[in-house]
C-alpha cells in the first residue's frame, strides 16, 4: 500500500562551484517521483544528483548533504522560489553518511565553500566512470525454469557441460551469486560461451547485467620473513590500544625511535581488527611509501581486500580501488592524504592508522586546504574507533594534545628493534671542511663525509645522501659587488634556480623558478654592467654531479641515483628506483626529503646531509621544528641492521640547538625548550592560528583591501577574544603576478577561533576566492 503525503520535502545539494553564500549546500525540492517517502527508491543522504543552477539552469553535478521538510525554508528562500532535482546518478555509489558529515565539517572549520569540499572527495576517475565495463553475470533461475521437464512428463536430462555450469553456481555459497559469466566458462573449462548462453536461452539461468571496473594493476609485495616476536615495548602498546578497540572513540600518540617497529604494532593491531570483521584505513605521508608499506601488508596479513588509494595511480587503478574500499566486509585501505575520505561504509571502521602523522604533506595547499591528520582524528570521532598517530619525531601540536592538553594518550618506543644498531651521528662544521680544502675550489661533499662513503662502499654497504633543495644552483649574480644584480623571476619575488636537462648527449642549462614554473636561458652577462655572471649555490642536481666525479666506478654501472620531483616525473619512476635500491643495482640514492622518512633498507651503512641548514633560517616559526624532524629522520635510515650506521651531517652552523638535539636523538627535550619558546610568543600550538592572504596584481590594491579586510574583522563582537594583527607583506611578498599580504588571527582556544571565523563569514568578511585565501591551522608562512 503506498502512502502519500501533503508534505514537500527538500534536499541541501552540495553542487561543483565555488559558492560560499549557501555554507549548507543549494535547496532544492525533491520531486515525487524521487522521494523515498512517496515512492521507491528515492534520493538519500550522499546521493549523487543532477541539478539546474543558474538563470540558465544549467544541468550540474551535485551530492545530497540534508534532507528535511519545511524547517529548510527561511524568509529569503520561500517553496516558489525553489528548483527540482532533476535525476539520480544510478552509476555511482552514495557517497557514505560519515564521509558526508566529515565534509560538512571541512567546510566549516577550514572556511571552504561545500561544492568544492565534496568536489575534492570524490575523485574524479569515479565521477566520470573512468575504467568501466558492463558485465554479464548468471544466477540459477528461479523458480526453476519448465524446459526440465520434458513433453512426455520425463525429466530432461542436460548435456554434461550445461549440467557442469548447474553444479558449478550451485556449489557457490550466496554471496558470491550471481557469477561473471567468464569467470564461470574458465572454471568450467569450457571452450566458449555457448553451453551458458544455451542455458540462458532455455531458461535455466537468469542474467544479471553488472557494472565493474577494471585496470591492469595490482598491489606489489615484499618478500618478509615470519613475523618477529613483539619486543616488550611493543607488546605493552599493543596490550594497551587493544583494550581500546570496539570500544568507541580514542586518541593515541605512538612515540617511536627510529627502527623501534612501530610498523610491527600497526600490523598486528589490525590484524585484531578485522578479526573481529572490521575495516582498518591505514595511512602515510608520501606516495612514495604506499607500495612499500602495502607490500608489507599483503605479506603480513594476506587479504585480498586491500585497496590502495593515491594520485600516483591511474584515472582508471584509482576507479577500480575506490569500488574495493567501498565494498561491505573487512578490508585494509591504504593511501596518502585523500585516502582519509575513503567509502568505507557506515559503522564498518575499526581502526585509523596515521603514520609520520608529523609530515607537512598532510596539509592540503588548496582549497579546502585541510590537514589530512586533524581530518583523520574527525573521521576517527564520526566513526567511533580509535586513531593511531606515529612517529619519530611527533609534531608538537600532536605532542601538546599529549604531555599538555591530555586529549592524546602517549605510548612510547624508546629503543630499537633487536638486531638494529643505533647509529653513529657526527656534526661536522663545514666551515672549517672548506677551509681544509687544497684545490680552493667549493666542494658539497666535505672530506669527512667522502672518507665515510668510500669505507662503507668498500665494505659492500648502500649510502642515502639528503639536500632538500632541487635543482643545481640557486644563485646567479653578477661577481661585482658595486653592481649587485641578482637573477630574480618576472613574476616573483624570489630568485631563479638554475636547473640541468641532460639529454641527447648534451647539457641544457636554464633557469625555473619553484613557486610559479617560470622559466628562462640562463644569461651569460649582467645586464647591468655586462659582466660574466657568476653561478653558485647548492642543490641536488650539483651534488649528484659531485658524487659522480668522487665515484666514477658506480656511476658508470648506473649505480648513482638521484630522487626528487625533476627526476621523478611519475610515482611507477620511485617505485622502480626503489626497487633498483633494494635489490643492491643503486649503491648511492641522492635526494630531497622524500627520502628522508619511512623507508627502510638494512645494508645502508652511511647517510649524508649536505646542508643541515637549508631550513633552518627561514622566516617560519617552524623553521627549527623542520630542520630537527629532518635530520632525525633521514639519520635514522641507516643502522637497521647488525651493521653499525653512520649519519654525517654537514652544517654551517654546528651550535645551532635543532642539529644538536637530532644528533642525540633528544625529542623530548628539544619539544620541551621549543614549546617554552612557543608560549612566550603566543604562538602554535599554545595558541591557535588562521591566516587571510589577500592577492591581487596590483600591489597597493592588495595592501588597500588587506586593511580594510583587517577593519571589518575587527568590528565583529567577537574580536574581542582573539588577536588580529595588522596587514603585513607575505614573506614572499609576489607570486605569479599577484601580490600577497597577509592577516594573522590568533585565539587561545579552537572553539574559540571556530566561532569568530564563522561570524565572519556569515558577514561575508571572508570569501575565499582567487582574492582572499583563508588557511586555518597553516604549516607553511611563506
Amino acid at each position: 500500500m503506498t502512502t502519500t503525503t501533503d508534505t514537500a520535502r527538500y534536499a541541501r545539494i552540495a553542487v561543483e562551484r565555488g559558492i560560499d553564500r549557501y555554507p549548507d549546500g543549494l535547496l532544492y525540492r525533491i520531486p515525487i517521483a524521487l522521494d523515498g517517502v512517496n515512492g521507491i527508491g528515492g534520493v538519500t543522504l550522499g546521493d549523487h544528483v543532477t541539478v539546474p543552477l543558474g538563470r540558465g539552469d544549467s544541468r550540474v553535478h551535485g551530492v545530497v548533504v540534508g534532507i528535511g521538510g519545511d524547517e529548510l525554508l527561511d524568509k529569503k528562500i520561500t517553496a516558489d522560489r525553489v528548483k527540482t532535482i532533476l535525476e539520480i546518478d544510478r552509476t555511482s555509489d552514495p557517497m557514505p553518511g560519515i564521509v558526508v558529515r566529515l565534509a560538512q565539517w571541512i567546510a566549516s572549520y577550514y572556511c571552504a565553500p561545500i561544492g568544492v569540499t565534496i568536489a575534492g572527495i570524490t575523485p574524479s576517475a569515479v565521477r566520470k566512470g573512468v575504467g568501466r565495463v558492463k558485465k554479464i553475470a548468471v544466477d540459477i533461475a528461479t523458480p526453476l525454469a519448465s524446459p526440465l521437464v520434458s513433453p512426455k512428463g520425463k525429466v530432461a536430462r542436460l548435456h554434461p557441460k550445461r549440467q557442469a555450469v548447474i553444479d558449478a553456481i550451485a556449489r557457490r555459497p550466496q554471496s558470491q551469486r550471481p557469477v561473471d559469466i567468464d569467470e564461470l566458462r574458465a572454471e568450467c573449462s569450457l571452450g566458449t560461451r555457448a553451453p551458458i548462453l544455451a542455458l540462458i536461452k532455455s531458461g535455466h539461468l537468469q542474467v544479471t547485467h553488472r557494472t565493474s571496473v577494471q585496470a591492469k594493476w595490482r598491489a606489489s609485495t615484499i618478500d618478509e620473513a615470519r613475523a618477529p616476536e613483539p619486543t616488550a615495548d611493543q607488546h605493552k602498546v599493543i596490550e594497551s590500544v587493544g583494550e581500546a578497540l570496539n570500544q568507541g572513540f580514542s586518541q593515541h600518540l605512538l612515540f617511536g625511535v627510529t627502527g623501534s617497529g612501530k610498523t610491527e604494532v600497526y600490523l598486528r593491531l589490525a590484524a585484531r581488527v578485522l578479526a573481529t570483521g572490521r575495516s582498518v584505513l591505514y595511512l602515510v605521508p608520501e606516495i612514495s611509501l604506499t607500495p612499500q608499506t602495502g607490500g608489507r601488508i599483503v605479506a603480513r596479513l594476506p587479504n585480498d581486500r586491500m585497496a590502495i588509494l593515491h594520485s600516483g595511480l591511474t584515472a582508471a587503478q584509482r576507479h577500480e580501488q575506490w569500488i574495493v574500499a567501498s565494498q561491505p566486509g573487512p578490508k585494509i585501505v591504504i593511501g596518502a592524504r585523500s585516502a582519509i575520505f575513503a567509502p568505507i561504509p557506515d559503522g564498518e571502521l575499526g581502526l585509523i592508522i596515521v603514520d609520520e602523522e608529523h609530515d607537512q604533506s598532510y596539509k592540503q595547499d588548496q582549497a579546502p586546504r585541510y590537514h589530512g591528520r586533524d581530518v583523520a582524528i574527525r573521521r576517527a570521532q564520526l566513526s567511533a574507533c580509535p586513531i593511531i598517530l606515529g612517529s619519530a619525531t611527533p609534531s608538537l601540536e600532536s605532542w601538546f594534545n599529549a604531555k599538555k592538553r591530555g586529549v592524546s594518550q602517549l605510548h612510547q618506543l624508546p629503543n630499537r628493534a633487536p638486531g638494529l644498531m643505533t647509529p653513529r651521528v657526527e656534526i661536522v662544521d663545514f666551515r672549517k671542511e672548506t677551509v681544509l680544502r687544497r684545490d680552493r675550489r667549493v666542494h658539497l661533499v666535505g672530506p669527512t663525509l667522502e672518507v665515510a662513503l668510500r669505507q662503507g662502499f668498500a665494505a659492500g654497504g648502500q649510502a642515502i645522501i639528503l639536500l632538500n633543495r632541487r635543482g643545481y644552483a640557486n644563485w646567479i649574480a653578477c661577481p661585482d659587488q658595486n653592481c649587485g644584480w641578482m637573477m630574480q623571476c618576472a613574476h616573483c619575488e624570489a630568485g631563479m634556480v638554475v636547473h640541468h636537462d641532460v639529454g641527447a648527449g648534451k647539457t641544457l642549462k636554464f633557469t625555473r623558478c619553484h613557486h610559479c614554473h617560470a622559466e628562462q636561458k640562463v644569461p651569460s652577462r649582467c645586464p647591468r654592467c655586462a659582466k660574466t655572471v657568476t653561478i653558485f649555490g647548492l642543490g641536488t642536481q650539483r651534488v649528484e654531479e659531485e658524487l659522480e666525479r668522487l665515484f666514477p666506478d658506480l656511476a658508470a654501472q648506473g649505480s648513482i641515483a638521484r630522487v626528487d620531483s625533476d627526476s621523478m616525473t611519475q610515482a611507477s619512476d620511485f617505485h622502480e628506483t626503489l626497487g633498483r635500491f633494494a635489490r643492491g643495482e643503486i649503491r648511492l640514492l641522492l635526494g630531497t626529503q622524500m627520502i628522508a622518512k619511512g623507508l627502510d633498507f638494512p645494508n645502508v651503512q652511511v647517510v649524508g646531509v649536505i646542508s643541515a641548514d637549508t631550513a633552518l633560517n627561514l622566516p617560519d616559526f617552524r623553521a627549527s621544528e623542520r630542520t630537527f624532524q629532518l635530520v632525525s629522520q633521514v639519520s635514522g635510515r641507516c643502522g637497521r641492521s647488525a651493521q653499525p650506521g653512520r649519519a654525517i651531517i654537514q652544517t654551517f652552523q654546528p651550535d645551532a640547538e635543532p642539529i644538536l638535539a637530532a644528533a642525540r636523538q633528544d625529542f623530548s627535550g628539544f619539544a620541551q625548550r621549543e614549546l617554552e619558546v612557543r608560549e612566550r610568543y603566543g604562538l602554535p600550538p599554545v595558541h591557535r592560528l588562521a591566516r587571510v592572504i589577500i592577492r591581487h596584481e596590483q600591489q597597493s590594491q592588495a595592501e588597500e583591501i588587506a586593511a580594510q579586510v583587517r577593519g571589518k574583522l575587527a568590528g565583529i563582537p567577537a574580536a574581542k577574544s582573539v588577536i588580529i594583527r595588522d596587514p603585513a607583506p607575505c614573506p614572499i611578498a609576489r607570486i605569479a603576478d599577484r601580490w600577497r599580504f597577509q592577516i594573522e588571527i590568533l585565539a587561545q582556544a579552537p572553539a574559540t577561533l571556530q566561532q569568530f571565523l564563522a561570524a565572519a563569514r556569515t558577514l561575508a568578511i571572508l570569501t575565499p576566492g582567487e582574492i582572499m585565501v583563508v588557511d586555518v591551522d597553516p604549516v607553511a608562512l611563506l
